[in-house]
């Protein structure tokens, strides 16, 4: 004799408000993403996985979103699309089938990535660890299921601030005219770097992927690594840490250059994308001499941005 449970969600709640997001968070998953003519990417993804609830219904079916994920985790296992944003449209689109009441459905995955780095002089090959995002928005539109994706990554690197920079070379040409003359003491200045205060500067970087366009997350990666005073490296030996502080005092950036070199650095790699594209570019650097930390975001289009810059 089979049992029948009684679905309690669907009854009617005692407070009728609907919710913006309802689901589950923290949901961990083994991924292995085929690539032509390199070795696969493993992932471990964490899931978020939201949908709304309208205000005659008690609660959603809570097991149906963590079903999804598993559903598309397993097809990727057999059926290798390897695009991580578009994992999360899958599982977007399943749970917009499977909770019939929403009208929006949300995705969030975020996982480490390992990609291949070199050490600036004795080119040692290192492994370095970023944060790779993706994010599919699902809802639906005279009857249909629209779906919106992005991909993205968090990139840690090092910002040299500029203005400490330029005051201790105030001071120090201050202390060189005490025993050189102005033209000396300008050479001086023209060659030498100057010392300043740095950060742990971490970069974020999210973009939308139309239809019929692919964005490889090792392009944010370098994106991202490029808007900062300098990328960092796991392995460095003597010759390299050199290089590294003397590359990146050469370039002090504020955290609000960062956010600005994103928007070039888009541009330039991917001038082809619709003007509707929604860009967010987001920089935070840890702070060396404060006990706060420096913040810097923009939220963009395409047409936006390419009006902005005269493009």
């Amino acid at each position: 004799m089979t049992v029948c449970f009684p679905d309690t969600q669907d009854n009617t709640p005692k407070i009728p408000v609907k919710l913006s997001r309802v689901g589950v968070t923290g949901v961990k998953k083994l991924l292995q993403l085929d690539r032509p003519n390199k070795r696969p990417i493993i992932l471990l993804p964490t899931f978020d996985a939201f949908v709304d609830l309208p205000n005659n219904q008690k609660g959603v079916h809570m097991s149906r979103s963590p079903e999804a994920i598993s559903e598309v985790v397993e097809e990727v296992a057999t059926n290798s699309f390897f695009e991580v944003e578009t994992i999360c449209a899958e599982i977007v689109n399943k749970m917009m089938r499977k909770h019939e009441y929403a009208k929006r459905a949300e995705v969030t995955m975020t996982s480490d990535f390992m990609f291949p780095g070199e050490s600036p002089v004795t080119k040692l090959k290192t492994q370095e660890m970023t944060s790779l995002k993706a994010n599919a928005i699902g809802y639906r539109e005279d009857g249909k299921i629209k779906i919106r994706k992005m991909i993205g990554a968090e990139v840690t690197g090092m910002t040299v601030c500029p203005c400490a920079q330029e005051s201790v070379k105030e001071a120090d040409k201050n202390k060189l005219l005490e025993f050189l003359d102005e033209k000396t003491t300008q050479k001086v200045l023209d060659t030498v770097t100057f010392a300043s205060h740095n950060q742990r500067g971490i970069g974020t970087l999210l973009i939308e992927v139309p239809e019929n366009h692919m964005i490889k997350g090792e392009d944010i990666i370098r994106i991202v690594e490029e808007s900062m005073s300098s990328p960092v490296c796991e392995l460095l030996k003597r010759p390299d840490e050199n290089a590294v502080v003397m590359s990146a005092h050469e370039n002090p950036v504020f955290v609000e250059d960062c956010v600005r070199n994103m928007m070039v650095g888009i541009l330039k790699k991917f001038p082809e994308l619709p003007d509707d594209t929604v860009i967010t570019a987001r920089q935070v650097n840890e702070e060396s001499i404060h006990r706060h930390n420096a913040f810097a975001e923009k939220k963009t289009t395409m047409s936006e941005l390419k009006e902005e810059l005269n493009v």
